[in-house]
This record gives structure tokens, C-alpha cells and sequence, in this order.
């Protein structure tokens, strides 16, 4: 029994129908599921199921567990999801502008991210930086935002574990931040700029981001920067 996490294949759908195929207490897990559960620095999506709010969901093992507010089903009912668009679009514009960042960076100037965390149209990503470059906040806003501008297509696809783990440039984190049962890695192409593993939603195109604001910066301690940005319309 597991749930297929469809969103990894088409995060652009905001409508769809499952079968509940556990419940336990006041939630339940679905044979399949477009709501985003909370991990990789991503939290999860809300929306409906049938007549209940969806106010949390969480993978656990092979399930994908929705928090409802509301009527709880049976094993076996149908139901109709609906995606909250509005926070999903949100954290798909903030997530795929945390990877452009994080592209820019390393282009630029060969530094790896070291953690990151989002909520909608604001994040925070951390960097392997002793000191910042100076004029750092101007130059990396600048450069993000032509790389928005420059329009550069989004491309998911899917590759075995063995061959991406080969791929030194795919995983900018450690590779044991990935589980040893996903055999299969997902991999988010911003076409000419980044290209990495990763479980989350993303927009189609960098212009769909809109724009990035550095906020922040702060010292998270020898050879650890934190990067705050929002995204503007």
C-alpha cells in the first residue's frame, strides 16, 4: 500500500479524484495525492478533500497522510482534492527562485547551499561563505533577476539513483539527504542555469517567478552566510 506522489509529474494540476486507502484518527492516506507533503524545506500544500480542509500533509513511509478538518471518510470512499492554487503557485514561484539563487551562486562563485527553508513568497537559504564578497547582496539580487528575466524553461525528468549519484553536479547538498529507498531521483533542469535533485513544485519558467529581493544577510556562524529573500510580483 503506498501513495503515488503524482504532484512530482505535473505540479499544475489543482483538481483530482482518489480512494482512501487508510484513515487514522482525523487523517487520511490516498491511493494518490497532488497536495505537497512538508519536507526539503518545503511546506505542504492545504486545500480540500470532499466537504474537509486539508490543514496539514505529511509523508510517513510510503503514505502520504492529509490532516482534515471536517468529515472523515471510510477506507475505500472517493474523493474529490482540491489544490489551495493561490499557496501552492506561491511556493512554486518561491521554491524555483531559491534554485535559480542557488544557481547563481555557484556559477558565480563556486559555493554550495548547506540548508534552506521557505514559506510563500520568502526563504531563506544558507551558504559555505567565509566572508561574503563584498557588494554580495547587490551583485547576487542583480544577477538572479536577469536570470528571471532571461526566461530559461523549467524541465523535470527522472533518472536512476546510480546515475544521478554519479553526477557530482546534480546533488548540491549531501547525497545522504535522499533516502536509500528512492531508486528513482527526480531531477529540476532550469534550462542553462541549474540543474539539480529535488522532490519539489516549480513554475514552468523562471519568468513566472516574478522578482527576488535580498532582505537579510546574516553570519550563521565560520563559513556559514544565511540568505533572506522575497519574491515581489
Amino acid at each position: 500500500m503506498h501513495t503515488d506522489l503524482a504532484y512530482l509529474r505535473d505540479a499544475f494540476v489543482r483538481e483530482f479524484d482518489a480512494t482512501v486507502v487508510a484513515v487514522e484518527d482525523n487523517r487520511v492516506a490516498l491511493d494518490l495525492t497532488y497536495f505537497y507533503p512538508t519536507g526539503g524545506g518545503q511546506p505542504h500544500d492545504t486545500g480540500t478533500l470532499g466537504s474537509a480542509y486539508v490543514s496539514e500533509v505529511r509523508k510517513e513511509g510510503d503514505l502520504a497522510w492529509h490532516t482534515l478538518q471536517g468529515p472523515i471518510p471510510n477506507v475505500g470512499d472517493m474523493l474529490h482534492g482540491v489544490v489551495d492554487w493561490d499557496r501552492r503557485f506561491k511556493l512554486m514561484r518561491t521554491h524555483t527562485a531559491m534554485h535559480i539563487l542557488c544557481g547563481v551562486i555557484w556559477n558565480e562563485w563556486q559555493v554550495p547551499v548547506t540548508g534552506g527553508n521557505m514559506e510563500p513568497l520568502s526563504a531563506r537559504m544558507d551558504f559555505e561563505f567565509d566572508p561574503l564578497p563584498e557588494g554580495f547582496a547587490e551583485r547576487v539580487e542583480v544577477l538572479v533577476n536577469e536570470a528571471i528575466t532571461h526566461d530559461h524553461p523549467i524541465e523535470v525528468s527522472f533518472l536512476p539513483r546510480d546515475t544521478a549519484v554519479m553526477d557530482e553536479d546534480l546533488i548540491r547538498t549531501k547525497v545522504s539527504l535522499i533516502p536509500e529507498t528512492v531508486r528513482e531521483i527526480r531531477v529540476v533542469d532550469i534550462v542553462g542555469l541549474d540543474k539539480q535533485a529535488d522532490g519539489g513544485t516549480h513554475v514552468a519558467s523562471t519568468r513566472d517567478v516574478g522578482r527576488l529581493r535580498v532582505v537579510k544577510l546574516e553570519n550563521k556562524g565560520k563559513g556559514n552566510k544565511r540568505v533572506r529573500v522575497e519574491i515581489l510580483d
